[in-house]
């Protein structure tokens, strides 16, 4: 009987030693993952891609960009908050992870419960950009050209519900106009359609716009957010024309809820040291991306901020999907 009881009591403690030291492997101990909820070409997609190859060599494993676009980013964030909260599955979020919860009457996840904030990482300048076709060359001009052309000034966004399909929402309920959206996947899909003609207008990212700027392929009007450019000093805010005009625009990443604060504070460290790397910074900034860094408590506050000030506007202005 004593032999029975230490031999359970043996192979008992053997299991404990061993869940022991399975729950007490090193992070990471296999490959990283970050899911960018749109195409590739986009700025959150370049910014993604630029924090891996960082990131793979700082931690010690390989780190690689998974695509998974769709539903205003609400297919790759499920996937994200689904997912194992080891670290090893991260999303690189932006603005439409808490504008969605205004959008939607119902989303598979809660995005701030469901969620462990990371660090925040980029600004993006978004600038309204036309086709040259377009008779329009200020804000006040294209303004006035909805005005007068309701309903056939057509505009790109990444999706319903996209910080792009918000902002000329807003433009919409400010100016009393009439304009028709054209949703597409990402940048990756309606820049092209931008400068065949396609669709002749869009508040987007300069960094995938700007080389066509800059040819003279697409005209800029306007910057979106809350200051001017250096990379096109020329071009005034929106506000200037639209006072109380703004568009915040951010990216961070999150990992799923649960995931121990020990493997958030070393992702954390290793993104801000990527996002501080001279090389890193100096393929973001000539795109119109600006670096940021934070702490995830610093993260947490800003998309808590933000949401309630989405949901605001959202309702203000009355702005629905299609």
């Amino acid at each position: 009987m004593i032999l029975r009881v230490l031999s359970v009591l043996c192979v008992s403690a053997l299991f404990f030693c061993v869940a022991l030291a399975t729950s007490a492997q090193p992070y990471p101990s296999r490959l990283i993952r970050i899911v960018v909820p749109l195409p590739p070409g986009g700025s959150n997609d370049v910014v993604a891609r630029l924090i891996a190859e960082k990131l793979g060599t700082g931690l010690g494993q390989p780190a690689v960009v998974e695509n998974r676009p769709g539903a205003s980013g609400n297919i790759a964030a499920e996937f994200v908050a689904k997912s194992a909260p080891d670290g090893h599955t991260l999303l690189m979020a932006n603005t439409a992870h808490v504008i969605n919860p205004s959008l939607f009457a119902r989303l598979p996840y809660d995005p701030i419960r469901d969620f462990a904030p990371v660090a925040l990482t980029t600004s993006v300048h978004f600038a309204l950009v036309v086709h040259p076709s377009l008779p329009a060359s200020s804000v006040k001009g294209f303004i006035a050209l909805a005005r007068a052309r309701p309903g056939t000034v057509t505009y790109a966004s990444a999706g319903n519900g996209a910080p792009h399909h918000l902002a000329m929402e807003l433009i919409q309920s400010m100016t009393g106009t009439k304009l028709t959206h054209v949703p597409y996947k990402g940048a990756g899909q309606f820049v092209p359609a931008l400068v065949s003609g396609e669709v002749v207008s869009v508040i987007g990212a300069i960094n995938s716009l700007l080389p066509h700027v800059r040819s003279g392929r697409l005209r800029a009007l306007g910057m979106a957010g809350p200051r001017r450019t250096p990379l096109l000093p020329e071009v005034p805010v929106i506000a200037e024309t639209l006072p109380g005009f703004a568009l915040d625009n951010w990216g961070g990443m999150l990992v799923p809820a649960g995931t121990p604060r020990p493997v958030v504070e070393r992702l954390n460290t290793e993104i801000t040291k990527a996002l501080r790397d001279p090389q890193v910074r100096n393929r973001m900034v000539p795109q119109g991306i600006e670096i940021i860094t934070s702490t995830p408590e610093e993260f947490q506050d800003l998309m808590k901020s933000h949401m309630a000030k989405s949901a605001k506007l959202i309702k203000a202005a009355n702005i629905k999907l299609e």
